[in-house]
């Protein structure tokens, strides 16, 4: 090359001025899908979780998604590494994350110990069950993502949209209804919410009252003690399976039977991530609950 560009000025400027370009575009590409882009490659596990990062206006930086993440559509065309609670250390890496942002409980421990030690980012986002914890669990996403600005606008309208659901439920015009939330009816045993839950939590939200308060968390509970919860109705998932008994056989279990939901044959059914959350369309959840409680 130090031949021709002795023999030929022109070529040297020319080879020069291209050499100088190139650099310029070599640096520009490294900028653009170098350290940048390699931070955008988010996987997102538990279904809230995923909610927000679109509702930041941010899915176009997920890689992968956990099973319970269903909503919205396009979510489910992501690469699924499992359940957020039974994870293994392979599935995630296989989709080669450089940021995991996570619903609280997120395991087994062994998963996430190797994951720490991989030295990927691991962002842990707290899940509480009312408008505080909501609103928190945005801005925790929102500043996961460096969004903070668009997690204020978002955590800004949930909030009054919150404020709107909350109004309902205390402006009813009837006694509170009794609600049995039952989270599943394998082998004929009903295991129901208690305490501190998300179903406790969306209940009162939607102006009902937990039929059920001796404990806390998701247990399996005796006829008895259904009988002496009283519910006025029972509220489920609408999934098939153990989990979602038809009406015919809910109401025939001698648990059920005896209850004041029995009699009217009350029962309400809804979608499990959008009930139970408590991501961006919690408040809507709470109004749907609402309405078919006590009606429009």
């Amino acid at each position: 090359m130090k031949r021709l560009c002795s023999a030929n000025p022109m070529w040297a400027t020319w080879a020069i001025m291209f050499w100088g370009i190139g650099i310029a575009l070599f640096v520009s590409h490294n900028q653009a899908y170098g350290t940048e882009a390699k931070d955008d490659r988010v996987l997102a596990l538990g279904g809230s979780v995923t909610e927000i990062v679109y509702a930041l206006g941010e899915g176009d930086r997920l890689i992968a998604r956990d099973t319970t993440s269903t909503f919205p559509a396009q979510a489910t065309a992501l690469p699924d590494v499992g359940y957020v609670r039974a994870l293994s250390p392979e599935g995630v890496l296989s989709v080669d994350p450089t940021l995991i942002i996570s619903e609280e409980g997120a395991g087994p421990p062994e998963t996430i110990e190797v994951l720490q030690d991989a030295a990927i980012p691991f962002v842990t986002v707290p899940d509480r069950y009312d408008r505080a914890g909501l609103l928190a669990k945005i801005e925790a996403v929102g500043a996961a993502l460096d969004v903070p600005e668009k997690a204020e606008d978002l955590a800004e309208t949930l909030d009054g949209e919150l404020r709107v659901a909350e109004a309902r439920a205390t402006n009813i015009s009837q006694q509170p209804k009794r609600v049995l939330f039952i989270l599943s009816t394998q082998g004929g045993r009903i295991m129901a919410a208690g305490r501190d839950t998300a179903a406790s939590a969306i209940i009162q939200m939607g102006g009902g009252i937990n039929a059920i308060t001796e404990f806390e968390g998701y247990k399996q509970i005796t006829d008895e003690a259904v009988s002496l919860a009283a519910p006025d109705v029972i509220l489920m998932m609408d999934r098939g399976g153990d989990h979602g008994a038809s009406d015919d056989e809910l109401f025939a279990m001698p648990a059920i039977i005896t209850t004041p939901a029995a009699e009217t044959r009350s029962v309400i059914r809804m979608d499990g991530l959008y009930m139970l959350g408590f991501g961006p369309r919690t408040a809507q959840a709470a109004i749907d609950l609402n309405e078919r409680l006590y009606g429009g």
